[in-house]
C-alpha cells in the first residue's frame, strides 16, 4: 500500500486513512517492522534464537487433508496431527466425506481428545440458486448455531465478495452483508472473517484505479469483520496486480497490509510457493519450507506487533499436496525450526 495519489478514489482513501491504514504513525511502525527486501528463500532463519512461531499457535487447514479424512476418518487424522506437533485445526466443513457418520458433538470431542483446538471454519458466502444452501446468506442462524456447538472463536468464508460483481458499489453491498454477519457472530462471542485469494487484489471494473481489497477494508467495520490472509495468494496477487489496466504502477506488499492494521488479521494461511514468473500467479504451490516465501520474515514481523505472539494463528495449508500427511509433517517441522535472527 502507499499514500493516496491521483489514482486513488478520494472517498476510499479518506476511509482508509480514518481507519489508520494510511496514517503517518502506522506507516512508520510498519516500515520499521518490514525492513528491506522482498520475500525470498535466502533467509529461512534457522539458528539459535527464539522460535519465530509462538507456542500453541500452529494449526492446519483440514482441506489439505481431505483425502485422509475421507478414507481414514477424523480420529486417525487428528492422531497424526497430534504427533506432528499441531495445536489447532481449521475445519473445511464438518464431514469432508469422513469415513462414517459423525455428529458435531463427536467432532468437537475428537478434536479436544487429541489435544487440538478448533480455531475456525470455512462456510460458503452465498448460493443464489438454492435458498436452502448452507451459507451465510441463506442460513446464517444455522451456520452460527453449528459454530457455537463446536466452540469456535472464528467463523468465516473463503468466498470472495463477488456476489454483485467487481464494481466498487458491488463490493460495498457485499461489505454491508459481511458487517451483518460480523454483528451476528459478535453477538455470540465469535469473529466473522474472510479468506482471500489472488483476485481480491485486482481492480474495480468501473473504477480501474481502485483496488478491490481496499474497498473491502474500507467498507467493513473493523470491529465486526476480520481477515484471514492466505499469504501465498496474497503474494500471487502482488505478482498479478501490481500494475493497473492502463499500465501504471500499483505495487503493494501483503505484509504491510497486516502491519498497518494487525488486529484485523487473527488468522493466516501458511502455504508456500516456488517462484516461477512463467506461471500465471508467479509461483507454483509447494510444501511449506520448499518454496520462496520468507516465513521467517513474515511471521517475525507480525509477532513483533503489540500482542502479536498471542493474537494470531498460523494455519499450514496446501491445496493439492502430493502426500498430505507428509505435507503436514514437513510443514510443522519447518515452521517450528524457524528462529529469530541474531541482533
Amino acid at each position: 500500500m502507499s499514500r493516496p495519489s491521483k489514482h486513488t478514489d478520494p472517498e476510499l482513501a479518506h476511509k482508509l486513512r480514518r481507519r489508520g491504514m494510511l496514517g503517518v504513525a502506522a506507516g512508520a511502525t510498519a516500515a520499521a517492522l518490514l525492513g528491506a527486501g522482498a520475500p525470498t528463500a535466502a533467509a529461512h532463519g534457522k539458528g539459535h534464537g527464539r522460535p519465530v512461531l509462538p507456542p500453541g499457535r500452529l494449526g492446519i487447514q483440514l482441506y489439505s487433508l481431505r483425502d485422509k479424512v475421507s478414507t481414514l476418518g477424523f480420529a486417525a487424522v487428528f492422531a497424526e496431527l497430534e504427533k506432528y506437533g499441531y495445536d489447532e485445526v481449521e475445519y473445511a466443513g464438518y464431514t469432508q466425506g469422513s469415513a462414517g457418520p459423525i455428529t458435531l458433538p463427536q467432532l468437537r470431542r475428537l478434536t479436544r481428545d487429541h489435544g487440538l483446538r478448533a480455531i475456525g471454519s470455512h462456510v460458503g458466502y452465498y448460493n443464489d440458486g438454492n435458498p436452502g444452501a448452507y451459507t451465510f446468506a441463506q442460513n446464517l442462524d444455522k451456520v452460527l448455531d453449528d459454530a457455537q456447538a463446536l466452540g469456535l472463536k472464528h467463523i468465516g468464508t473463503a468466498s470472495g465478495p463477488w456476489r454483485y460483481g467487481a464494481t466498487v458499489d458491488g463490493w460495498k453491498r457485499c461489505a454491508d452483508e459481511f458487517n451483518e454477519y460480523g454483528a451476528a457472530a459478535k453477538a455470540r462471542g465469535m469473529k466473522f472473517y474472510q479468506h482471500n485469494h489472488a483476485e481480491e487484489f485486482s481492480f474495480a471494473t468501473d473504477k480501474p484505479a481502485v483496488r478491490l481489497y481496499d474497498v473491502l477494508l474500507a467498507e467493513t467495520d473493523p470491529d465486526l469483520v476480520y481477515l484471514e490472509m492466505d499469504i501465498y495468494w496474497a503474494y500471487a496477487g502482488q505478482f498479478r496486480f501490481s500494475r493497473r489496466a492502463d499500465g501504471t504502477s500499483a505495487p503493494f506488499d501483503p505484509l504491510r497490509y497486516v502491519l498497518e492494521q494487525p488486529d484485523r488479521y487473527p488468522l493466516f494461511h501458511v502455504k508456500d510457493g516456488e517462484r516461477d514468473i512463467s506461471a500465471r500467479d508467479g509461483y507454483r504451490m509447494v510444501d511449506v519450507g520448499d518454496g520462496d516465501i520468507d516465513y521467517q520474515r513474515f511471521i517475525s514481523a507480525v509477532t513483533r506487533t503489540r500482542g502479536g505472539r498471542h493474537d494470531h494463528h498460523w494455519q499450514a495449508e496446501h491445496d493439492n499436496p502430493v502426500e498430505s500427511f507428509a505435507f503436514a509433517r514437513k510443514s510443522s517441522a519447518h515452521l517450528h525450526s524457524l528462529r529469530e535472527k541474531d541482533c
